[in-house]
């Protein structure tokens, strides 16, 4: 399902977050939000989500997003925020039930836990179906998520952070497995992250926001540069290009020594 958004903004208290928002994305896709804190990247993701409702228009396959039913939505769009509450009591399998919620009736079908397991089968945590969210580590939490995420089998996948807190394993597992399933079942993923060497890695464009405007959208390799780096971040780095195409950030230290009072050392270091 194609994304199209044309001149999207929205205001929290009269304040602009998002100011005239242009961008195309496509099924079998993944675009990376790019962009410091507080640029935008959350509330972009809640208006494409129907959460927020923002001016100027979204487009899902040439349908404006305000024309579907909100239980339309619910089916078409899945929504990972960035803080989930895990309910400690809940088994992993009903965890991932949860994300069909618009089509569970009181009573549970054969056909719901087959597609409950069957999703769990794609990520590989079909063994930890009977356990307790509260015995998984961060990244098994992470992954049964993205599988209630997944479970609708929606047409389009939001993921906000979706490698905040995980060690580095668990942060290619996880980007793998969307990267995977975004592939083989056509999705149209957006996911705002914050390290640009992985989103380099697994997204095809990048939607770069610098104070809730568009910065930049293209391919990594158009947008990463030194240039673009020292602006969204005010920090110097050198750009490399590696075997495979994708770009590389490096970021550059200085460090300058000062003395103290008492005439110590001291190492000053900056960015």
């Amino acid at each position: 399902m194609k994304i199209k958004v044309n001149d999207l903004s929205f205001c929290y208290d009269d304040r602009d977050v998002l100011k005239n928002i242009n961008l195309e994305a496509l099924p079998g896709t993944i675009t990376a939000l790019i962009g410091p804190n507080a640029a935008g990247k959350t509330t972009l993701l809640r208006c494409l989500a129907g959460i927020l409702k923002p001016e100027g228009r979204i487009y899902l396959d040439e349908k404006e997003i305000r024309d579907y039913r909100k239980r339309e939505i619910n089916r078409l769009v899945s929504y990972l925020p960035q803080e989930n509450s895990p309910h400690a009591t809940l088994r992993v399998y009903e965890t991932v039930l949860l994300g069909r919620l618009y089509s569970l009736s009181w009573r549970l079908s054969e056909d719901e836990l087959s597609i409950a397991f069957e999703i769990m089968r794609e990520l590989n945590i079909e063994n930890l179906a009977s356990q307790y969210l509260a015995e998984l580590s961060g990244g098994q939490r992470q992954m049964v998520f993205i599988a209630q995420a997944l479970v609708k089998k929606p047409k389009v996948l939001l993921l906000d952070e979706p490698t905040t807190s995980l060690d580095l394993q668990h942060q290619l597992e996880v980007l793998e497995q969307v990267r995977n399933i975004t592939l083989q079942q056509k999705i149209t993923t957006l996911m705002a992250i914050h390290d640009l060497n992985l989103a380099a890695r697994y997204a095809d464009r990048f939607l770069v926001l610098k104070e809730g405007g568009v910065y930049n959208f293209g391919r990594p390799v158009d947008v990463i540069s030194e240039g673009m780096v020292q602006d969204i971040y005010g920090v110097h780095a050198s750009i490399f290009i590696d075997d495979h195409g994708i770009p590389q950030v490096i970021p550059e230290y200085s460090i300058r020594l000062t003395f103290n009072m008492r005439g110590e050392k001291v190492v000053d270091q900056k960015i």
